[in-house]
């Protein structure tokens, strides 16, 4: 522990046990000196193994964060300790692929749930701990910028994310508070074994890694930037969506999965 005269400097990194959030503590810890870093996942034992590949402490939270007395365990361990958070990373979620209609009412209230009324509430509980110039990190997708058919529920949950990340950013910007939305394309994660249960969606143009996505969205947060866009051909991706028709493109989407 730091001592009694100065605050415990800490990382929060919910979906820490795989993918994105994974990278973030290994990112993070390799670049900046923390007190700690508040792990957050389901997954207990793989939050433990993180532990030998960082060099900061590990405070390990195994937590669900669709239930609402997980986000009361969160507030309450914060309080108690009343830490100084460097940075936030909410990098929990997950997808579904295949039509509307394949999937259970449950798995969609599952997925804002955590897609959405998790990430707000991590928020909204961590703001008061913020440090000044901290950096919120609001893991997205490159779906938040258009309506996706086939994956209608996900991408409509990350444009909720982005909105709310880019208009967050303004509003904190008198404390010198930071926050970002990182907008990867196809990410090689564990994310696609729970999401793809068929060949609904079968075009996939160009993958990146973790490591990739990471690196890009810490110097993106450095040059104070409000969206994070990892590769040349993603960024092409955005731009043009910007400009073309919504129709249009979400036509180019459906032929290359082959609907039309």
């Amino acid at each position: 522990m730091p001592p009694a005269s100065r605050k415990m400097r800490i990382a929060v990194i919910t979906g820490a046990s795989s993918g994105m959030g994974r990278e973030f503590v290994r990112q993070l810890d390799a670049g900046e000196l923390y007190d700690e870093i508040w792990v957050i996942a389901r997954r207990r034992e793989r939050l433990e193994a993180l532990a030998a590949e960082v060099r900061a402490p590990l405070r390990i939270l195994p937590l669900d964060l669709t239930k609402p007395e997980s986000i009361d365990v969160y507030r309450e361990t914060l309080e108690t300790y009343r830490p100084s958070v460097a940075a936030l990373v909410n990098a929990s979620g997950f997808g579904r692929f295949g039509a509307f209609a394949d999937y259970p009412l449950k798995d969609y209230y599952d997925m804002i749930d955590l897609n959405v009324k998790a990430l707000v509430a991590v928020t909204h509980v961590t703001l008061p701990y913020l440090a000044l110039g901290a950096a919120v990190y609001q893991i997205d997708s490159l779906s938040a910028f258009l309506p996706l058919p086939y994956i209608n529920i996900y991408a409509a949950t990350k444009a909720f994310v982005l909105s709310f990340s880019r208009a967050l950013n303004e509003e904190l910007k008198p404390r010198q508070i930071r926050v970002m939305a990182v907008c990867p394309g196809w990410v090689r994660t564990e994310f696609f074994e729970h999401a793809v249960h068929d060949d609904t969606v079968k075009y996939y143009n160009k993958f990146f890694s973790p490591d990739e996505v990471v690196r890009t969205a810490i110097k993106d947060m450095k040059r104070g930037k409000d969206v994070s866009v990892c590769g040349f051909s993603v960024k092409m991706q955005v731009l043009g969506m910007k400009f073309l028709p919504t129709g249009t493109v979400m036509r180019v989407w459906l032929k290359q999965q082959k609907k039309i």
